[in-house]
């Protein structure tokens, strides 16, 4: 089912951006912070990086596969975004390890809501098989694909709730409130982008929502 975004009321939580100094970070975070949420940005580079001047920004520079840096940083949060990304090679395990450390430390931490981002190639073709499983699926996107296929894996056997954002292109763009989405499937019209502000959008917005709890999300503008 396809869905069309609308506003609503948000509730404020206490929520942590891991990647948050990237391109879907920093709306995650800026977003956050203009609708009240009380914000910790992990990040090597998040002393650097031009945050809002907001008191409910926390920074903290920490490394995404020190254990206890990420223990001691969702320690207290209500949710986890993560935005983390790497390379396109399939040398850059960055995704996988990410997501299996802060998986770990989420359940040691006792926090249990989680949304994070993949690609387009782990939502289902109309036989229910994966995109990246067909064979006309772009080869330079594969190995990329495989870390996000891994990272959703890795969610779903967590024993989390958590959601799973399948974007297409990111355009670094802010958002428009014009996109759509749907379950575990591409969305149609597809437009195969999706500005950054709306990626971002959308998860927040999923966050007080829970309408896609322990799925996969295709979205496009």
């Amino acid at each position: 089912m396809v869905k069309a975004f609308s506003s609503f009321a948000l509730h404020q939580q206490k929520i942590i951006v891991f990647g948050a100094t990237g391109m879907v970070g920093r709306q995650l975070v800026q977003q956050a912070l203009f609708n009240g949420h009380t914000v910790r940005a992990f990040g090597r580079n998040v002393y650097t990086t031009d945050f809002p001047d907001d008191p409910n920004l926390q920074r903290i520079q920490g490394a995404l596969f020190d254990a206890t840096e990420v223990l001691n940083a969702i320690r207290g949060c209500d949710a986890v975004l993560t935005a983390i990304g790497g390379g396109t090679d399939s040398n850059d395990k960055t995704r996988t390890l990410g997501i299996k450390n802060i998986i770990a430390q989420m359940k040691k931490a006792g926090v249990n809501r989680i949304i994070g981002i993949g690609g387009m190639g782990v939502l289902n073709a109309d036989d229910k098989s994966l995109l990246i499983d067909q064979d006309d699926y772009p080869e330079e996107y594969k190995a990329v694909g495989l870390e996000h296929r891994k990272a959703w894996e890795m969610l779903k056997e967590s024993g989390l709730e958590w959601t799973f954002v399948c974007p297409p292109n990111i355009i670094n763009e802010g958002p428009t409130g014009s996109f759509i989405t749907a379950e575990d499937y591409v969305p149609l019209p597809n437009k195969y982008q999706v500005n950054a502000g709306d990626l971002a959008l959308f998860m927040l917005n999923e966050l007080n929502k829970n309408e896609f709890l322990k799925h996969r999300v295709g979205i496009s503008n």
